[in-house]
């Protein structure tokens, strides 16, 4: 038995294409079907890796019963929302509004005008515990569409003009950007966070890598040691628990728990791309080795196990239908692998013991260790390196194998970042060889980008996170190699996100092109969620743009946007902690460096700027062989000669221009 699914590209759809459920794909076919037999249409949202969107498929959608149910008074459609975000948006802010909360797996029951009138995320087949069961909704709604359907179409009037309201500008602009409005976001999350064992508020936890990111920057320029120390106690803590990957690299989605032991198994791209970001910063800020190794384990897992052709999501949490499978062991199993005397030893520093610490098994964890202790011996990694291979064997992992354009931005940007921080050249050669991945097989014959790629095919069409987070992974890749191609394609790119979509009259960027679908509503998203929202890192793009260039129409652009997200940092700033990183970058003094040199930056140079972020210093290469098209870039660099022997340093800093230096007068300057 098979339906429409079949011949889908998305791995979570193809995950359904074998259910009795009559499933179509998002489209004209599934609305035209619902409009010509009157039929309502029940709408599920999920993802490939999500283990409540497993347990629903196997509890209902496999299930003869309910197929029955909803092919006969409904039309059904499945929707991965990794590859529609907009759908997602709309309808979770539907889930929201109503219910207060949201999740995955979504269910939406809506008219064939797509206007919900029912929303919930998990239920079971039938009623238990207090938790309305499937069936009994079905029945319900299938009732009430006969008799009742006028008042279900008001509903879903009045639920669409709600979600409306919702996306339109919701942040109002601010008369006054200042350091209180950083100094009130540090507050509250020293107010949230969790001081026995580090992360904000309680389980389950979410590494939320962006709120490191921005109390770093905080802790550096203003020397608050209790932002600095936040950080350090929650990277130690998550390095620690189980939600790291202390056989394979790379951390889960989540916690369980308060400690960071138990987590919820799936390993997202994202999450992985910006923790890295996270680690990488940590190690330069403090030098402490242990967050240089985290950074190098998680960037190794990124490579090994997620590079295809492009980066791909992520991996599932169950094994053979079990979740967590792959990733627990029993001491036994342990000493099988390493023998008595080593799989003793394992077993003491990874906390391994007869009882487990889920489910019978143990999770292999530091907590109450020393994270330092034995970890970089040979002898230890080979234990690791015998341990994942045995677990390769053992028991295998889904792979959802599609390349998200948005998630290979932030991959780019963390390896990049890492790279330069680590001296690790290959970790910037695979965010070049992403990039190129991109230009070549995600961009259309009109320069156009695509949100994903799977098996050779190219499918919708992309979205603000998709360019925004590219245009910044340009910027940094620009920054690191200092090829002028870089910097031309990110001026282009972010002139394109004006163009597609800005909106002009009440500021900031909605999620979707002018050209694209037209749903029930046309989504403007600024929390910084799991991933920094497009209109954060839009604030982010142009800022830089503004150092780099000069030029007034970028500052004027990342003035407005600044502007837009004020009135939400107001209200709640800890949801907004990129966009906090965004403005951080334009409260505190920042560095324009621009060097002249005959032919390539000087090695020196790159040494040098691995003790900034680049949110503090921005620098720009002028060559005899570049010099045109970094003026058109850059018009204010016209007038740096290039010089024929030793490269000259022009610093620029608070409004005001050193005279030409090399590089060891800038360093001792600064």
């Amino acid at each position: 038995m098979s339906n429409r699914l079949k011949n889908e590209k998305s791995p979570y759809l193809l995950q359904h294409g074998e259910n009795p459920v009559d499933w179509y794909p998002w489209g004209d076919e599934a609305f035209r079907k619902a409009f010509d037999e009157n039929k309502p249409v029940f709408l599920s949202i999920g993802y490939s890796t999500c283990h409540w969107c497993h347990v629903m498929a196997h509890e209902s959608f496999e299930n003869e019963e309910v197929a029955a149910l909803l092919n006969k008074e409904f039309v059904s459609i499945k929707v991965d929302k990794e590859e529609r975000p907009d759908i997602d948006a709309v309808y979770m802010t539907v889930c929201q509004t109503v219910t207060g909360s949201g999740g995955w797996p979504l269910t939406v029951i809506m008219t064939p005008e797509q206007k919900p009138f029912f929303v919930g995320t998990y239920f079971p087949k039938n009623s238990r515990y207090g938790r309305p069961g499937l069936m009994e909704i079905l029945r319900e709604a299938a009732l009430l569409w006969k008799n009742q359907r006028k008042d279900l179409e008001n509903n879903g009037e009045m639920l669409a003009d709600a979600v409306r309201r919702r996306h339109q500008s919701l942040a109002v602009s601010a008369d006054k950007l200042d350091k209180t409005l950083l100094a009130r976001a540090c507050t509250m999350y020293l107010r949230q966070f969790d001081w026995k064992w580090g992360g904000f508020g309680t389980a389950p936890k979410f590494p939320a890598a962006h709120n490191l990111l921005f109390l770093m920057c905080y802790g550096r320029s203003e020397n608050n040691a209790a932002a600095i120390r936040m950080v350090e106690m929650t990277l130690e803590a998550m390095a620690k628990g189980g939600i790291c990957d202390h056989i394979g690299g790379g951390f889960s989605r989540y916690s369980t728990d308060d400690q960071w032991l138990v987590p919820h198994f799936e390993k997202m791209l994202y999450d992985n791309a910006l923790l890295l970001w996270a680690y990488a910063e940590a190690y330069r800020l403090t030098e402490k080795s242990v967050y240089r190794d985290v950074a190098r384990d998680t960037a190794d897992y990124m490579l090994r196990e997620l590079w295809g052709e492009g980066f791909y999501c992520g991996q599932d949490a169950d094994s053979d239908g079990i979740e967590g499978k792959y990733y627990v062991f029993t001491p036994g199993e342990i000493k099988s692998v390493l023998g008595e005397k080593d799989g003793e030893k394992f077993c003491d520093l990874y906390n391994m013991t007869a009882q487990g610490n889920f489910e019978g098994k143990s999770i292999p964890n530091r907590i109450g260790k020393d994270l330092t202790d034995n970890l970089d011996s040979k002898e230890h990694k080979a234990w690791k390196k015998k341990l994942y291979d045995y677990r390769l064997k053992r028991t295998k992992l889904h792979k959802d194998d599609k390349v998200l354009l948005s998630w290979n931005g932030w991959a780019m940007i963390a390896l990049v970042r890492a790279g330069d921080i680590l001296g690790e050249p290959s970790y910037i050669d695979a965010a070049v060889k992403t990039e190129k991945f991109i230009r070549e097989k995600m961009t259309d014959k009109n320069n156009r980008l695509f949100l994903r790629y799977r098996e050779g095919e190219t499918a919708n069409v992309g979205q603000l996170d998709d360019y925004a987070v590219y245009t910044l992974a340009l910027i940094e890749l620009y920054e690191s190699t200092f090829d002028i191609e870089y910097l031309e394609e990110a001026l282009f790119r972010a002139g394109q996100i004006r163009a597609l979509f800005e909106d002009r009259e009440e500021g900031g960027y909605y999620m979707t092109a002018a050209d694209g679908e037209v749903l029930i509503s046309r989504p403007k998203e600024t929390y910084d969620g799991a991933v920094p929202s497009g209109n954060s890192v839009m604030a982010m793009v142009l800022r830089r743009l503004a150092f780099l260039t000069g030029e007034k129409e970028w500052q004027e652009a990342a003035d407005r946007q600044l502007h837009f997200c004020a009135g939400e940092l107001y209200e709640y700033p800890t949801g907004y902690s990129f966009a906090l990183l965004a403005l951080s970058a334009s409260l505190y003094p920042h560095k324009e460096l621009v060097c002249t040199v005959k032919e390539n930056a000087p090695e020196m140079l790159k040494h040098y700027l691995k003790k900034y972020p680049a949110e503090e210093i921005s620098v720009l290469v002028k060559t005899e062989k570049n010099r045109e098209r970094l003026t058109k870039c850059a018009p204010f660099t016209a007038g740096y000669p290039v010089p024929e022997t030793e490269a000259r340093y022009y610093l620029c800093e608070n409004g005001t221009c050193q005279m030409p230096r090399t590089l060891e007068e800038i360093e001792k300057y600064l």
